[in-house]
Order: structure tokens, then C-alpha cells, then sequence
């Protein structure tokens, strides 16, 4: 069962720049082909790191402003927040093991 959570607006501040954990945010659209297809990547990460990554996923259509706060031009754009801070963002489908060495760098 995935342990993904939906970030918005107004859940941001909450869920990502409060974690206790690092926090891996997809942002994406239902649309978006190479979105699609990282997505079950995207949920296998959050199930095999639970408790000590959280993963969040931001749906640019639903969230622009969000999406737009945080320069996210081309979609799907993965980012890593660890103390409040962003300290990785890329546009671009990775595959797993892509994903995992990204996030393991932060844990």
C-alpha cells in the first residue's frame, strides 16, 4: 500500500519544510506520459523507505502556483528536501535504481 502523500499549497509548509524525514516530491500531471511511467516507480520507493523518506507528489494542474514557486518548468520534475531545504531538483523521468541512488545520497 503506498504511503505517497498528496502535497498542496497548503499542506507544503506541513508535509516537506517540517519533515523530520527527507522528502522525495514528484511533480507531475495526468497527462504527462513520462509521469505515467515513473509513477509505480515513484510508489515502490515510498512503500521499500517508509519511515525514513517521505514521498509526496504535486499535481502541477491542480497546484500551479506551487509548481511555478519552485521553478518547475518540464514535467515530471523530482526534488529532495532535507531540513527544509531543497537540495536536489531535476526535470526528467529516472529509472529505479536512478531514484534510489538519488535519495539514498540524503537518507
Amino acid at each position: 500500500m503506498s504511503k505517497e502523500v498528496t502535497i498542496t499549497n497548503d499542506n507544503f509548509d506541513g508535509e516537506v519544510l517540517q519533515s523530520a524525514v527527507p522528502v522525495l516530491l514528484d511533480f507531475w500531471a495526468p497527462w504527462c506520459n513520462p509521469c505515467l511511467a515513473i509513477a509505480p516507480i515513484i510508489e515502490q520507493i515510498s512503500d521499500e523507505y517508509d519511515g525514513t523518506l517521505k514521498v509526496g507528489k504535486i499535481n502541477v494542474d491542480e497546484q500551479g502556483p506551487l509548481a511555478q514557486k519552485h521553478s518547475v518548468t518540464s514535467i515530471p520534475t523530482l526534488a529532495v528536501y532535507k531540513g527544509g531545504q531543497c537540495v536536489f531538483s531535476q526535470p526528467g523521468a529516472l529509472p529505479k535504481a536512478g531514484i534510489e541512488a538519488l535519495v539514498k545520497q540524503y537518507l
